[in-house]
């Protein structure tokens, strides 16, 4: 039966020349014996950890800023698994691991599938412009990365970033989805499709 793991690590978000603190959202879906991780950010040991074992199929990135990709190279070192990102983000990417190759370009519409569950590829330029959300309709959620949160849509002031097109990905790609579908976004605290509807 898969499940739904949450870590929060700590470090540092640079972008523009500025470094801020930041606390992440590290989703772990998978069963008792395999899993992904979806955003590896600063603690390769605290994820490694969290796994407990279980075989990690891949670590989906779903956008490319330093606080979702940092910890991704030394926890696919350690576990042999593939690092996915959409190649839109490689700028980003780069920035951050210049030496360093993700493994899979992840696309729009694409499926991964892990203990049983499908997560669907969907991408939502606007926060980066290869900013993806994977929605797994039978366990009602999508994970939303720092497209969309509780109370809004993600930051669009900075370098890569353009706030109308945040703005179409989530009317078009995400207020389409169920209502009750929860969002576990990439910071913070989980809300929903129809509770974000409303607000926007």
């Amino acid at each position: 039966m898969a499940r739904i793991d949450r870590l929060v690590t700590s470090g540092t978000f640079s972008l523009d020349g500025e470094t801020f603190d930041v606390d992440n959202n590290v989703w772990i879906v998978g069963d008792d014996h395999e899993a992904v991780v979806i955003d590896a950010a600063h603690d390769a040991g605290a994820i490694l950890d969290a796994l407990g074992g279980r075989r990690l199929r891949a670590i989906v990135c779903t956008h490319g800023h330093d606080d979702h990709i940092d910890a991704a190279p030394e926890l696919a070192l350690r576990t042999g698994a593939p690092m996915l990102l959409h190649p839109d983000d490689l700028v980003l990417w780069h920035m951050k691991h210049p030496d360093v190759e993700p493994d899979t370009h992840l696309a729009d519409g694409q499926t991964l599938s892990v203990a049983g569950v499908d997560l669907t590829v969907l991408h939502t330029p606007g926060h980066s412009p290869g900013a993806v959300c994977l929605h797994a309709p039978a366990l009602g959620v999508v994970f939303s990365g720092d497209t969309l949160f509780q109370g809004g849509p993600g930051a669009t002031g900075r370098s890569f970033s353009d706030k109308p097109t945040i703005l179409r990905s989530i009317h078009e790609r995400l207020l389409t989805l169920p209502p009750e579908t929860v969002v576990h976004t990439g910071h913070g605290p989980d809300t929903t499709i129809g509770a974000e509807a409303r607000s926007l």
